[in-house]
């Protein structure tokens, strides 16, 4: 399995910015087959890592495993699972990471959730309330899977040490830099951070945001508050008029009107992806202009657009030939 890393480094020896990808369960066998050719090409990008959003359905838990097993088994790449606290009782949630972590994964999303279609907002999730909840749930289990042992000393008869644990599994939470849909103030979105991170959280990856200034700001208000951990700036290429309506509708976050109207006003496909791939990438290169660690990409399950965007930025690792860049972009 691949190590943890904050960041790559390319085969100059010079340190590399940071890429990772959020994929979703396949709904089809076909399906199936086509996210299996886009997480090959993903990973000859050499991404830290790859999420795989999570159901709250059995099936849909099912298939989460799938992909992060088939990510295990055929890339050198980290999988991350996505956990929520919705529908899940504390031995529920308990037993769903062991599987998880027997099936080899260290890496982990802890997510709130949203309450079931219908449901109210101050519905109950379940036994855990929040995603702070979560994270310590994650590290307990980690903790009480591999409990402190004793080992001989090499060369010492006799003599005893404490042995060797795991590494700590890596465990992400989100962050807002527009706002949570919840939440009352900007101040209070900077709070649950802070409380993520004292709970276990060390990585943060933020929701969609259209404008560099809103994840700039964010960040400098988080670290004003004391919150240390590295937050990854999300961005989707988004490269269709419905798909940017539908976000918009999903989020509550209004993109910038030019954008929006260039590609209304684009009547060609190809034209509308070059659109979407350009403010993607303009967008990603100001954050990382601003100090961002990194980049997650959110990929809609395919891989043409999301290394288009890592191509543009001069990100592609220098030991991947021109022809291969060629292919995946095809």
């Amino acid at each position: 399995m691949a190590q943890h890393r904050d960041e790559t480094t390319a085969s100059s020896g010079a340190p590399q910015t940071p890429v990772s990808f959020e994929l979703y369960p396949p709904r089809t066998d076909a399906a199936a087959i086509a996210l299996g050719r886009t997480i090959d090409r993903l990973a000859q990008v050499d991404p830290a890592f790859i999420s795989v959003t999570f159901g709250a359905g059995g099936s849909s838990r099912d298939r989460s495993l799938t992909v992060l097993r088939y990510i295990l088994e055929n890339t050198d790449i980290e999988p991350m699972a996505h956990l929520t606290c919705v529908g899940s009782s504390h031995a529920e949630a308990n037993e769903l990471v062991r599987r998880f972590l027997d099936a080899g994964i260290r890496s982990f999303l802890a997510l709130r959730g949203d309450p079931p279609a219908g449901a109210g907002e101050d519905a109950p999730l379940g036994d855990l309330a929040t995603a702070a909840e979560l994270v310590q749930l994650i590290h307990r289990v980690q903790q009480e899977r591999e409990p402190f042992a004793q080992v001989a000393v090499p060369g010492n008869p006799g003599a005893r040490r404490i042995r060797k644990r795991a590494d700590r599994t890596r465990v992400a939470v989100a962050a807002f830099p527009t706002g949570h849909p919840r939440s009352k103030d900007a101040a209070r979105d900077v709070d649950v951070l802070l409380a993520k991170e004292v709970s276990g959280a060390n990585l943060a990856i933020t929701q969609l945001f259209w404008e560099a200034d809103d994840y700039l700001s964010f960040v400098e208000r988080a670290r004003a508050a004391g919150v240390s951990i590295p937050i990854l700036p999300g961005i989707m290429p988004t490269t269709t008029p419905a798909r940017l309506a539908k976000l918009t509708e999903l989020t509550g976050v209004e993109p910038p009107a030019e954008y929006s109207i260039a590609l209304e006003i684009e009547p060609d496909a190809a034209g509308q992806t070059d659109i979407g791939i350009s403010f993607a990438t303009d967008l990603a290169a100001e954050v990382l202009a601003g100090g961002a660690p990194g980049l997650h990409l959110y990929t809609y399950n395919r891989h043409e657009a999301v290394l288009d965007v890592v191509d543009r930025l001069g990100l592609m690792p220098k030991t991947q030939t021109a022809n291969e860049r060629n292919v995946t972009r095809r």
